[in-house]
């Protein structure tokens, strides 16, 4: 295996195109970098085109113009070796289940021409790793959701691929488990693994990644350090423990603009462009614009004298950047014609 530069790019992206005969563009022109090493999360919405973009790296979908290189290789004129470089994670199980658990592993080192003694040697590496080790002898088709996600992750890394996609890698697992997988990614990027996933859990981007590109109706629309985005939000919230939350009648405070009842949710503002709301676990949250300041709102409270146990900023700020970013970017192409798009899975096969 070759020695890489820090500076090399894991991968890069130029101009990329997807388009169907019906018109219809899943990705216009997206440019992207990844460098070597980093954690890297690409973002959006349903239907946005990241499955498609996978897609097209793994050589499971056609592109229609535009470049993709991974570490150096094009995906037109070395394919191989871009397939020796990537280990894919994608959404839907597509394992053999009535192959045993260490056959699944082992039978895709062989894929990649490993030899049998040393694909034995990389599968217990990784399953062991991976909390699998004790379930190596049985049917892949018996194991719960999470352990059939950590299956797919060990066969992905088995022919020890300088990349590694994962596509929604912890979609359907409960809370423990997609902590444990927390630690192995942040584990194996420690030790050098360039890692590019795609997540809807945006807590999950903001505590592993360094980087991200938000992509939207078939475009990059943002890409940078997660702690630089993080500062372009153009609203804060904070959340607030109330000692005596009983006491807090939002209809009473002054200024207060048609409370709204939604749930378990009372919301409306407090003047000063501060949006409150109110939840029945006795939080209240307060959001405000970038900047503002609070002595509004302890003036309010202070008004009912309710008083604040604690006051922390809401925990996943990156979720509310990204909403943000992409509520503005359709906006701005509500205002113009429509195109149609379409995403397609990274299960789709080459025509």
């Amino acid at each position: 295996m070759s020695h890489l530069q820090n500076n090399e790019l894991a991968l890069d992206i130029r101009g990329l195109r997807k388009s169907y005969d019906d018109g219809i563009e899943a990705l216009k022109g997206v440019d992207l970098q990844v460098a070597s090493g980093d954690f890297f999360a690409l973002l959006g919405p349903n239907g946005a085109g990241k499955s498609t973009l996978i897609g097209i790296v793994a050589s499971l979908v056609r592109k229609s113009s535009g470049s993709v290189s991974v570490y150096g290789h094009s995906i037109d004129k070395d394919p191989n070796a871009v397939r020796a470089h990537i280990g894919l994670v994608p959404q839907e199980f597509n394992f053999n289940v009535f192959e045993s658990v260490m056959d699944v592993v082992t039978n895709s080192a062989g894929y990649h021409g490993i030899r049998r003694a040393e694909a034995l040697e990389r599968a217990e590496y990784y399953l062991d790793l991976l909390d699998l080790w004790g379930k190596r002898k049985d049917m892949s088709r018996t194991l719960s959701g999470g352990m059939k996600r950590r299956l797919m992750i060990a066969r992905s890394l088995v022919h020890d691929p300088l990349l590694l996609i994962l596509d929604e890698p912890t979609a359907g697992v409960d809370i423990e488990i997609r902590r444990s997988m927390w630690e192995f990614l942040q584990r194996i990027n420690d030790e050098g693994k360039t890692i590019v996933l795609t997540t809807h859990y945006l807590e999950e981007a903001e505590a592993l990644c360094r980087n991200v590109a938000v992509i939207d109706q078939g475009d990059v629309i943002r890409q940078g350090a997660v702690s630089n985005l993080l500062t372009e939000a153009i609203t804060q919230t904070f959340i607030f423990d109330l000692e005596n939350p009983q006491d807090l009648k939002l209809q009473d405070l002054p200024a207060f603009d048609a409370a709204e009842q939604t749930g378990a949710l009372l919301q409306g503002s407090a003047g000063d462009g501060i949006t409150l709301r109110w939840r029945e676990n006795g939080q209240l949250e307060a959001e405000l614009p970038r900047g503002a300041v609070l002595n509004p709102l302890f003036d309010l409270l202070g008004y009912q004298q309710v008083r604040v146990a604690s006051m922390r900023t809401k925990a996943n700020r990156l979720e509310t950047f990204f909403l943000q970013l992409v509520d503005a970017n359709d906006a701005t192409a509500d205002a113009t014609p429509a195109v149609p798009s379409r995403e397609s899975s990274v299960q789709e096969s080459r025509p």
